[in-house]
C-alpha cells in the first residue's frame, strides 16, 4: 500500500506522456519557465478555479476539487467536476488553452481524474470532457480499457522516473520549439540517442 509521500502530481502524467524530459525538469529538478502559451493557460485555469460552485438544472458544478488515487499513486485537482442528476454521476471537465492535440496526454490527465473520482466516490466514471479555449468546444472522452491501460502505464512510468530522480536526455522533436522549457532543456545541443519513443516504451514496459 502506498503512503501519501509516494503520490506524485496528477499533472505529471500529462507532462510525462508529452515528454519525459519535460516531466523530469518540472517534477524532479523543480524548474519552470513561462511563455505566452503557459501564461494564457494559467490565466484560463485561474479563471475556472476562481469560480464558485453552482447548480444548474440537472447538474451541480464544483471547481478546483482535490483528487487522490492510491491505486494510480497521484494527487491533484480537477478544474471542474459536474455531478449529474438524478444520482449525482461525476463527470470531470479539464480546461486547456489551445486545441485538440495529436497525442493522448490530455486524455490521460482527464482519465486519471476519473480514476481518482471512482476511488473517492466508489462508483464508475465512464466519461468526461476536455474543453479547449481555442475552439471553445468540449470534446467528450470515453474512458475505455485502452485509455485506462495507457493511464496506468503512464502513471507507473512517471512515478518510477521521479522516484529515481532521473532526467532523461533530450531528443529534438517538432514539439520542442513550442515548449516553454526549450532554453533550459537545450534539445538542439544535447539531443542524442536513444530516441525518446524507445526510451518511453522501455519505461512503460511496452
Amino acid at each position: 500500500m502506498r503512503d501519501e509521500d509516494d503520490l506524485i502530481a496528477l499533472s505529471a502524467l500529462q507532462h510525462y506522456l508529452f515528454c519525459p524530459r519535460q516531466c523530469a525538469l518540472i517534477h524532479v529538478e523543480q524548474v519552470w519557465a513561462e511563455d505566452g502559451a503557459t501564461a494564457e493557460g494559467r490565466l484560463l485555469h485561474d479563471k475556472v478555479d476562481a469560480g464558485l460552485a453552482e447548480r444548474r438544472p440537472g447538474v451541480r458544478i464544483t471547481r478546483s476539487l482535490s483528487l487522490r488515487s492510491m491505486a494510480l499513486g497521484v494527487a491533484g485537482r480537477a478544474d471542474v467536476v459536474e455531478f449529474h442528476a438524478p444520482d449525482g454521476q461525476p463527470f470531470p471537465v479539464e480546461y486547456k488553452r489551445g486545441k485538440p492535440k495529436p497525442h493522448r496526454a490530455d486524455e490521460v490527465q482527464l482519465c486519471a481524474q476519473a480514476i481518482c473520482l471512482e476511488e473517492m466516490f466508489a462508483r464508475p466514471v465512464p466519461r468526461g470532457a476536455l474543453f479547449y479555449g481555442q475552439t471553445r468546444r468540449r470534446s467528450e472522452i470515453l474512458f475505455d480499457a485502452d485509455l485506462r491501460d495507457l493511464t496506468q502505464r503512464t502513471a507507473d512510468g512517471a512515478r518510477k522516473m521521479i522516484a529515481a530522480g532521473i532526467t532523461p536526455p533530450p531528443v529534438l522533436t517538432p514539439g520542442c520549439r513550442h515548449c516553454s522549457l526549450h532554453d533550459l532543456c537545450q534539445p538542439e545541443s544535447l539531443s542524442r540517442a536513444p530516441k525518446m519513443g524507445a526510451w518511453l516504451a522501455r519505461q512503460m514496459g511496452a
